[in-house]
């Protein structure tokens, strides 16, 4: 059995995040802006210490991606919870090249 020395994510940094979105609430049927919270994790220089070289194959491959962090939201009409309608929980950053971000600064 492999004994995990290095855990995935020591090879990230780790920096919360927030992005728009529009979801439609299967209640009411009303569209309305959200701000989703995400984990962004970019990618360390270097490699942590003690890795072997399992941990350097998947160092190399890894990429930097976002995480969410909210898997439901409320209704701004409604009020009621409802579950975000995507299965896409991890999103690679090179897919999002020039989309907007909430937290950006002009």
């Amino acid at each position: 059995m492999y004994a995990a020395l290095v855990d995935e994510r020591q090879f990230f940094t780790e920096k919360p995040e927030q992005r728009p979105a529009k979801f439609q609430c299967p209640r009411c049927r009303r569209t309305n802006d959200y701000t989703i919270r995400w984990i962004r994790r970019t990618k360390k220089i270097q490699i942590p210490p003690g890795a072997d070289a399992r941990d350097r194959t998947l160092f190399e491959k890894s990429k930097d991606h976002l995480i969410r962090v909210d898997d439901d939201v409320t209704c701004k009409t409604c009020g009621k919870r409802f579950e975000i309608p995507s299965h896409r929980a991890l999103v690679f950053l090179e897919e999002l090249e020039g989309l907007p971000r909430d937290d950006e600064t002009e």
